[in-house]
């Protein structure tokens, strides 16, 4: 049996520098462990960054947290769950589901949760930087 994950990788308006109301769950209930980075190809998809998995040579950039408990995990990931739309409504497809993935950071790895993208990306410019935090201040700056 899988021993429980408690750590969290986000990568998009969930971290710090997005200053999303959201990440006032990760700052209470999760402490930062590192800036990290997952193989996977990111997306524009004009309002929001769309990550999804890939065995290329993508990254996508990103921070790695873990939880201060078992029950602040449980609590904060459902709060976090439904913010990504993983319960949608009757006849609503989820844009976003979550999944454990390896994260790659100071030197070592960890397992972590994060929530993968589920919807269509074709015709999507992809972010070829792996970072949206800065991918989105260089083109608001045009």
């Amino acid at each position: 049996m899988d021993a429980p994950v408690f750590h969290l990788f986000v990568y998009g308006s969930l971290r710090q520098g997005f200053q999303n109301p959201v990440f006032d769950y990760i700052k209470k209930h999760f402490t930062f462990v590192a800036d990290g980075k997952v193989k996977g190809l990111l997306y524009d998809m004009g309002e929001y960054p769309a990550a999804v998995p890939s065995t290329v040579n993508g990254h996508i950039i990103g921070e790695l947290y873990e939880a201060k408990s078992e029950d602040d995990f449980y609590w904060a990931i459902s709060q976090l769950d439904d913010y990504e739309g993983l319960h949608p409504e009757e006849g609503e497809a989820s844009l976003y589901y979550r999944d454990k993935a390896l994260i790659f950071h100071n030197g070592g790895s960890t397992t972590a949760w994060l929530y993968w993208y589920s919807g269509a990306v074709q015709g999507k410019p992809v972010i070829e930087s792996g970072d949206v935090l800065e991918y989105f201040h260089l083109k608001n700056r045009r």
